[in-house]
């Protein structure tokens, strides 16, 4: 009996890299993050088999990073490894990072309301993020039916 073996996207990516002298660019929002290594299918050192790759392990879990932020991070790496004669390979599996690149979504700079932020997770505690929904449903219904009362 013959046993087919199953490959991830990781395995994949690594394969291919040997085949055409790439190196892989992670586009897994949860892979940036050092530390997360349970649940994030971050490849450990023994199955990148030499294969270098950029965007894992650099942003601590209690950092804000935005696409905007991965996007101009990412675009660096790429052409690094370009100007190196290299070929980048972009994997993961967050679609918002593939598309800011594969589109060239430019996101403003926006500036974070640390206090109102803070003000807001106080009310939702005290009383519940179900009023918040409600009240941001008055400000914008339509934005609010697409996102989880939850």
């Amino acid at each position: 009996m013959q046993v087919q073996q199953q490959y991830g996207k990781t395995q994949i990516s690594i394969e291919l890299a040997k085949k055409i002298d790439g190196e892989i660019v992670s586009a897994d929002s949860m892979q940036i993050y050092k530390e997360l290594n349970i649940g994030s299918a971050k490849p450990s050192i023994e199955e990148m088999q030499g294969i270098a790759h950029h965007m894992l392990d650099f942003v601590s879990p209690n950092e804000r990073y935005s696409v905007a932020e991965y996007k101009k991070n990412a675009e660096k790496c790429i052409e690094d490894i370009i100007s190196r004669g290299k070929t980048p390979i972009v994997v993961g599996g967050t679609g918002l990072y593939i598309n800011s690149l594969i589109y060239g979504i430019d996101y403003p700079d926006t500036k974070i309301d640390e206090k109102y932020r803070m003000e807001l997770e106080q009310r939702a505690d005290k009383y519940g993020l179900e009023v918040l929904y409600k009240e941001a449903c008055k400000i914008d219904k339509e934005a609010m039916q697409k996102i989880s009362r939850k």
